[in-house]
């Protein structure tokens, strides 16, 4: 199995101790994680718009989670981000949603996700899904 790529929404649910299904826990416990960065900006955005609340500066608060988990952080290559524009299929419209599938196809990631679009996607054979 390919280590996993944690989508925001399963940075928040880790980090926030949210329940997530047996087989996502089991998996996060034995594989080595990545997040994306723009996982922090999806965060940020998110905070800015009220729909989440932050008690640090968005920044401290992603590094520290990240920490927490042990995860490393991949970098958004040119050929990630020019990767999410050339996307096979039909992904996602959601320009977050494409750089991290991107990200896990460039490096051969599996992605941790509740995200339905990134699901169904997952299904048409282009990124590797575990749903959590």
């Amino acid at each position: 199995m390919s280590d996993l790529l944690l989508d925001t929404c399963a940075v928040l649910w880790l980090a926030q101790g949210a329940e997530m299904t047996p087989a996502s826990r089991s998996a996060i416990a034995s594989r080595p994680l990545s997040v994306s960065p723009i996982s922090a900006w999806e965060i940020a955005n998110l905070v800015r718009k009220g729909r989440i609340a932050a008690t640090l500066p968005v920044a401290n608060w992603f590094h520290q989670a990240i920490g927490k988990m042990a995860a490393r952080m991949p970098p958004l290559s040119v050929e990630i981000l020019t990767g999410s524009c050339s996307l096979p299929g039909s992904p996602p419209e959601d320009p977050a949603d494409r750089i991290i599938i991107a990200t896990a196809r460039e490096a051969d990631l599996t992605v941790v996700t509740r995200d339905r679009k990134i699901l169904d996607y997952s299904r048409a054979g282009h990124v590797r899904t575990l749903a959590c």
